[in-house]
């Protein structure tokens, strides 16, 4: 892969870092004027660390990139029974649009497993939400890359899936504070908000495992998933963390589920806790949302 290749995998996200900063701190002053007293803004404390798991997860990105872009160019060049062109409208319109209904179904099934939980759990534990709070990615990004797999087999040039990847993380960014209400009830209907993504990041029992969706919230609305915005949220995990670690952010729930599985009678109750539900238990049947 050539450095020109390389270059231009990173490039979307390199180039938004210095207008992720700038709105950060438009938003802050906004914050710090507005009229409205239901707005919880920032907490220094609570910023710094998102702001350190964002930076960390940068490296962690870079080596899954390094090790899928093998395989995902190994898959495109001997598998693929087609080569999709990389320089037409449409192509790139259905590879986003694609990408985004594979987001849907990575960010549900990162809800919904265990073992994918623990990783994506840190994007949840902030009790604040704002564009802060958007950049609060996790270190261990592995389950990604698997869900990217189709792309290089239906004939999508490697390097164009993380642009488009790149399209959709950047949009989210936009859609993590309180500051936007409601946008014209058209965008509301077909695109993920603000106000969509609040729900998503709220523990109140009403909005867990809703609006998963990415760029679309079109997603949610055919799978059963959306929920509107009926009241404020209250944000973060239903067991808040209290701590701002960033290793125990991390890597506690890793930990958490090694000592259900070490405890564990049977070989059942040792896989329910890694391929359960989170809150799974081995005397229930049903899922126990956690965020």
């Amino acid at each position: 892969m050539t450095a020109s290749v390389w270059d231009q995998i990173n490039t979307p996200l390199l180039y938004a870092l210095p207008f992720f900063v700038l709105f950060i701190a438009i938003e802050v002053a906004a914050v710090r004027h507005a009229a409205r007293e239901d707005l919880r803004g920032y907490e220094a404390r609570n910023a710094r660390t998102s702001i350190t798991m964002g930076a960390g997860s940068l490296v962690f990105s870079t080596l899954l990139k390094t090790v899928s872009l093998v395989v995902y160019v190994f898959l495109w060049t001997y598998a693929a029974p087609w080569h999709v062109p990389a320089d037409t409208w449409w192509s790139w319109l259905l590879l986003i649009v694609g990408v985004d209904l594979a987001w849907y179904v990575t960010h549900r099934f990162s809800h919904r497993v265990r073992f994918a939980w623990a990783g994506h759990q840190a994007h949840h534990s902030s009790e604040y939400f704002n564009l802060s709070t958007a950049v609060r990615q996790k270190w261990n990004p592995w389950v990604e890359g698997i869900f990217w797999l189709p792309f290089p087999l239906l004939g999508f040039t490697p390097w164009t899936i993380y642009i488009a990847f790149s399209v959709n993380l950047v949009y989210q960014f936009f859609i993590h504070t309180e500051t936007i209400d409601r946008l014209p009830r058209p965008i509301e209907l077909v695109m993920n908000t603000p106000s969509h993504h609040r729900v998503h990041h709220g523990s109140d029992p009403e909005y867990l495992d809703k609006n998963y969706g990415g760029i679309l919230i079109i997603w949610d609305r055919l799978f059963g998933t959306f929920t509107e915005e009926r009241q404020r949220p209250r944000y973060g995990l239903t067991k808040p963390v209290e701590t701002y670690n960033v290793f125990r952010l991390q890597y506690g729930e890793y930990a958490a589920m090694a000592s259900d599985v070490r405890a564990a009678s049977g070989v059942r109750a040792k896989l329910g806790h890694v391929f359960g539900p989170p809150g799974w238990r081995p005397e229930q049947t049903s899922r126990v949302p956690q965020a």
